[in-house]
């Protein structure tokens, strides 16, 4: 990987709107440069979106992404990440409930770890003025999801999309 690239990897509920919403708001030339569905965070070997989907494998579905942080920094895709889901629920979004919708950060290296907890720290006293459900982890292995799910609603426009998954306004405007 060179320098002039980053990977983030987070997950926020069912990956195909976390995709779509990450692509819609940071593609065309605002840093994102690539994005593809995965696994990550779980214990068994090449799992498929079936076994995932029973929450036995411990994988969460993610997003992992490379971008150009000259062009977009690692805190603006995580304030972002913050608000296009809710970070508030446990293990679901929206109708969507399992661990692998868990809220995850999967960090690459040191300085993501720090910058992902003072982004949480933040988001959860700030914004959502309550503790949020993320967690913040290192980045284990990961595995890239079944190619039917890559682009799933470009491919797919009146796909599911979970509701949970919009821009929300924050911080709140005050009333």
């Amino acid at each position: 990987m060179s320098q002039t690239t980053q990977t983030a990897t987070v997950a926020a509920g069912c990956f195909w709107g976390v995709e779509h919403l990450f692509r819609k708001n940071f593609g065309n030339g605002k840093g994102l440069l690539d994005a593809k569905v995965g696994y990550c965070g779980g214990s068994s070997a090449s799992p498929s979106y079936r076994a995932v989907c029973t929450g036995e494998t411990g994988h969460a579905e993610a997003l992992q992404m490379t971008f150009d942080p000259s062009i977009v920094t690692y805190r603006s895709l995580l304030e972002f990440f913050y608000r296009m889901h809710d970070a508030t629920t446990l293990n679901s979004q929206g109708p969507d409930v399992g661990t692998q919708y868990r809220s995850v950060i999967f960090t690459h290296g040191d300085e993501q770890l720090q910058i992902a907890n003072d982004v949480t720290d933040k988001v959860s006293k700030e914004w959502y003025k309550e503790p949020v459900s993320t967690v913040v982890v290192p980045a284990g292995q990961w595995w890239d999801a079944e190619e039917y799910h890559q682009l799933y609603l470009n491919k797919n426009p009146a796909g599911y999309e979970c509701p949970a998954h919009f821009v929300r306004s924050f911080p709140p405007l005050s009333a």
